[in-house]
């Protein structure tokens, strides 16, 4: 059973819960209430890492793309603990992601997540995150309130500015031990969404000073904080889509063998069938492998 800290009023849409609550599941059908001394015992004493889904996710689809990603993952045992982090993301994701304004739910989940953390974790040996799409402005959002320290980040698709580590975010990219991205220059939601933000500012010619990238479409400007561990470009033949990171296709994949990085440009995707085609669901291994390599 996957742990959860959940931040919904609704099971779609709506706003921020008044409070995090606590539950547990695999699917919204086995979705129950968690006591929180079993998860305070759980993250006792262990390194634990924090994942959060993105924009236009309703919490059927959260809970199951998360426990679904967590079973993938190889984080080492039994000194670590997962808890996924869920968010209204469905209530944000029509304002074009990050543009015209900043998505006021996700930076009010983040400071919610912050106060929960901070009064409820002390107890973990250390804390991590990882996001996808705009839960890495969540995240990130976490951080900056978050008094307790950051071991790992691992933000992948991140929808949020392609310089934000370098100025929003600089203090809390400071505060972080390591920060991982991964990005995809195939990512068709994050080259428009962004455009398509700017559109409805207003903004539609790219030498704007307003104009700005994904963080999760061509990865972070220059300069680069000095965290920041590289690489983070998907080659371009592996047509990594921006849905390909968490939701699991079932048979689920097996898992790639450790350590896992991000290889140069030209490179075959992992996991293929005798015949030549990727096994089914193989870009979900990837991540995961890759957000646990990084992650240990």
């Amino acid at each position: 059973m996957t742990q959860f800290i959940d931040l919904r009023l609704a099971p779609v849409g709506g706003e921020l819960a008044s409070s995090a609550a606590l539950h547990q599941g695999t699917c919204l059908q086995d979705y129950t209430s968690l006591p929180s001394s079993q998860l305070f015992a759980s993250i006792r004493g262990r390194d634990v890492l924090i994942a959060t889904h993105g924009f236009n996710v309703n919490r059927a689809d959260g809970i199951l793309d998360l426990s679904n990603w967590e079973s993938l993952l190889q984080l080492p045992q039994p000194h670590s603990a997962f808890v996924g982090l869920l968010w209204p993301g469905d209530s944000v994701w029509a304002r074009g992601l990050d543009y015209p304004e900043e998505p006021r739910v996700a930076d009010e989940a983040g400071r919610m997540t912050a106060a929960f953390l901070d009064a409820n974790f002390q107890d973990a040996a250390s804390i991590s995150f990882a996001s996808h799409s705009l839960g890495a402005r969540v995240v990130l959002a976490t951080i900056s309130h978050l008094s307790l320290p950051v071991r790992r980040l691992t933000l992948m698709a991140p929808a949020i500015d392609d310089n934000c580590l370098t100025t929003e975010f600089k203090a809390t990219a400071a505060k972080i031990g390591a920060i991982s991205v991964l990005a995809s220059k195939k990512d068709e939601v994050l080259s428009m969404a962004f455009p398509l933000g700017n559109f409805f500012a207003g903004i539609i010619d790219a030498g704007h000073p307003w104009w700005r990238a994904a963080l999760g479409h061509c990865g972070p400007v220059k300069p680069w904080p000095v965290n920041l561990m590289a690489p983070f470009e998907i080659p371009n033949g592996w047509k990594f889509e921006h849905g390909d990171y968490l939701h699991i296709d079932k048979p689920e994949p097996p898992s790639l063998p450790l350590p896992v990085n991000v290889p140069p440009q030209g490179s075959p995707p992992p996991l293929l069938l005798p015949d030549g085609k990727p096994v089914l669901g193989w870009q979900e291994a990837f991540s995961s492998a890759f957000a646990s390599t990084r992650f240990r």
